[in-house]
């Protein structure tokens, strides 16, 4: 498997400028991360695989491409693709195509944190964030070789997270992720929905962050991070692409 990953980092470096992106699980149990690309957006990928296993305390680094668009990585906990190697084969974060995500289907079943990056966008600049969009699963800290701001929610939201939010659950009722209010559907309405920003609300004027109910939890443990629809204020970091800034990812920081 290590060279698999080595074989194709350095055929994308000897193709194509490239950075180097490394994701590190610091935390003390297993966890399987997965990286997804919105080929809508543009077609550059990492050759590198959606999906594989980061046992505690190691890491690995691979080339992105200079110019990756719509691209995101997140932590799947508690899985077991032997039996059922799909979305539900993780207890969160799952995907469709198991261990590998699909290309093209594979973004990850929620709660689940994001780090999400697209590079070279508009200006020259990196944008990249830590979302909590999507819900909660893991803690995450994006830092770069180049001193750009730091994103990050580096909290165990789970054990805390408001009672209508809180799930799932492992074996021992351990809270494993934390729900946003979008997700849990809390007015009822996902289509037509200020905890969603759709519909009617689907403006900063009409979705501000005072409307959406359990914002202040998620914003007052993780300010660093991107916690609803229009957080860009808060959870927005750029960094100058011409810089070439590398990437490191932090599971449990």
């Amino acid at each position: 498997m290590k060279s698999f990953f080595a074989v194709n980092a350095l055929a994308l470096a000897s193709g194509a400028a490239a950075r180097t992106f490394t994701v590190f699980n610091a935390c003390p149990f297993t966890i399987w991360p997965a990286m997804f690309t919105d080929l809508n957006v543009a077609p550059n990928v990492p050759s590198f695989p959606t999906g594989w296993e980061a046992p505690a305390f190691t890491s690995v680094s691979f080339q992105v491409p200079n110019n990756w668009k719509a691209g995101r990585i997140w932590g799947r906990r508690n899985c077991n693709f032997s039996t059922n190697p799909g979305p539900n084969s993780c207890l969160d974060g799952g995907c469709n195509g198991g261990l590998l995500c699909d290309p093209h289907t594979g973004t990850g079943v929620p709660p689940a944190s994001l780090a999400e990056w697209t590079l070279q966008g508009d200006g020259n600049q990196d944008f990249y964030d830590v979302s909590l969009v999507d819900g909660y699963n893991l803690p995450m800290r994006i830092t770069t070789n180049t001193g750009c701001p730091v994103a990050e929610c580096a909290v165990d939201l789970g054990p805390n997270c408001p009672a209508p939010l809180k799930g799932p659950f492992d074996s021992t009722g351990f809270p494993v992720g934390c729900k946003s209010a979008c997700l849990a559907n809390l007015d009822g309405n996902q289509a037509n929905s200020g905890n969603c920003c759709s519909g009617s609300h689907n403006t900063l004027a009409t979705c501000p962050s005072s409307g959406v109910d359990f914002y202040s939890y998620f914003h007052g443990n993780c300010p660093n991070a991107y916690a609803y629809a229009f957080d860009d204020a808060a959870g927005l970091k750029t960094c100058t692409a011409g810089n070439n800034p590398d990437y490191t990812l932090t599971f449990c920081p």
